[in-house]
């Protein structure tokens, strides 16, 4: 079955996915010469770095999402369809899918990358991931139910598990989520819940490697610590983690820890396509490309961002995972598309770090840029700013800015709902 998209004097450049590197890719060529189908199994672009504030109910998911359509209004060469890909087909230039076979003259892979279990079936049934907004929605409802289920409990170690919260995971989402938990818990957990002890509360950040925020400096790392320990949060290096099943962490040291919730944050996977030549996948899943991101073995397929493994003389064990490698590709690829069309030599990849930061609290935060390294409010304040810029839409922009502000002047969020996605779904 082939499915019902226009066909066009231009050549059709196909995306599969609508994430930072593929919307970024989607913007550019709509302004070419060029007809662009975007497949994603969402409507709408995700903003991953603020997750976890819709995890702890400091947005609502519609202020860090975006419609495609909404993107692309009036642009008559622009076409969006929800589908699941199933396969491509190289051979015949096809992307089969779940609304049927979609032809290309040029495909790109933007796919994205998924939690990182490690293999342990345990964690991945029991943890909860944050890499995505339904997701973030569920960490948010575990925790308000756990509090709401806790009330009804008597017995003082039972109560604790249903209490504590643990993180895995010692980057920037892990490293922000406790320090959001460790305000929630000395500002607004006590007025929701007053029959709760919130002194014995316990909120842990376990991290495998020797120091937080291992892309950040020495002195990021440490400051990071630093506020999160003042914060109440119980920071734990060189802790990996061995099991869980539901109610107990099983560390490799031998110890455990009792709770009934653990956030996994503590690595990614790429996503996988069949079809994708066996020879391009490197570790993680990862697919090899060259500098101009065309996948090895392929002469119109590409992949950009999280998915790509692309080296260079700088990075030779590939580019962090970060948005902004994703969009500096999907910019670089554009102009290549162009170039290709044109019949032009292309442009050949080099990544600019922009910088990494983040933040762990009100005033709180590290932020590394070239030319400059900061921590504290400075810090913060910088942090704010980058990310409000970086929201798709001035309305989705203006709506985080009052929910930051009315919860800087009141140390408060309204949203604290428990929102199941169906009747189905159990309390807990």
């Amino acid at each position: 079955m082939k499915a019902n998209i226009p066909e066009s004097k231009q050549k059709r450049v196909v995306i599969i996915g609508g994430g930072f590197g593929g919307l970024k890719l989607a913007r550019k060529l709509a302004k070419q010469d060029f007809q662009v189908v975007l497949l994603d199994k969402n409507n709408y672009h995700q903003f991953q770095p603020l997750f976890y504030q819709v995890a702890t109910a400091g947005l609502e998911p519609s202020a860090i999402s975006f419609p495609f359509r909404k993107v692309f209004q009036q642009l008559d060469n622009v076409f969006i369809r929800l589908v699941e890909v199933t396969a491509v087909n190289k051979e015949e230039s096809l992307v089969e899918s779940s609304i049927g076979d979609i032809s290309y003259d040029f495909l790109v892979v933007a796919i994205g990358a998924d939690t990182n279990f490690f293999g342990n079936a345990n964690i991945a049934a029991n943890s909860l991931p944050m890499k995505s907004i339904a997701e973030a929605l569920a960490i948010r409802n575990k925790i308000l139910q756990n509090y709401e289920d806790a009330l009804s409990i008597s017995d003082a170690q039972e109560q604790q598990a249903y209490m504590n919260i643990v993180v895995v995971g010692g980057g920037p989402t892990g490293v922000e989520v406790a320090g959001t938990l460790a305000e929630m818990k000395k500002h607004i957990l006590p007025k929701d819940f007053p029959e709760l002890q919130f002194d014995k509360m316990q909120i842990h950040l376990l991290e495998a490697s020797p120091k937080l925020l291992a892309n950040l400096s020495e002195k990021s790392s440490e400051k990071s610590k630093k506020y999160l320990d003042a914060l109440g949060v119980k920071v734990t290096l060189n802790a990996r983690v061995k099991d869980y099943d539901g109610e107990h962490i099983s560390m490799e040291d031998g110890s455990s820890i009792n709770t009934k919730t653990l956030i996994w944050a503590a690595g990614v996977i790429a996503n996988t396509l069949k079809g994708i030549p066996s020879e391009a996948l490197v570790r993680g899943n990862r697919i090899k490309v060259d500098r101009f991101n065309k996948v090895e073995g392929c002469n119109n397929i590409f992949a950009l961002g999280d998915v790509a493994f692309m080296t260079e003389e700088a990075y030779a064990n590939g580019h962090p995972q970060v948005a902004q490698v994703a969009m500096q590709q999907g910019e670089n690829l554009a102009q290549n598309l162009v170039r290709i069309a044109q019949g032009k030599e292309l442009k050949p990849f080099t990544y600019k770090d922009l910088g990494s930061m983040a933040t762990v609290g009100r005033n709180l935060a590290v932020v590394d840029l070239p030319f400059m390294k900061t921590q504290g409010f400075f810090a913060w304040l910088i942090w704010m700013f980058v990310h409000l810029m970086s929201i798709v839409g001035t309305k989705n922009r203006l709506l985080i800015f009052i929910n930051w502000a009315w919860n800087y002047i009141t140390y408060d969020q309204s949203l604290r709902l428990i929102i199941r996605t169906s009747k189905k779904e159990k309390l807990n």
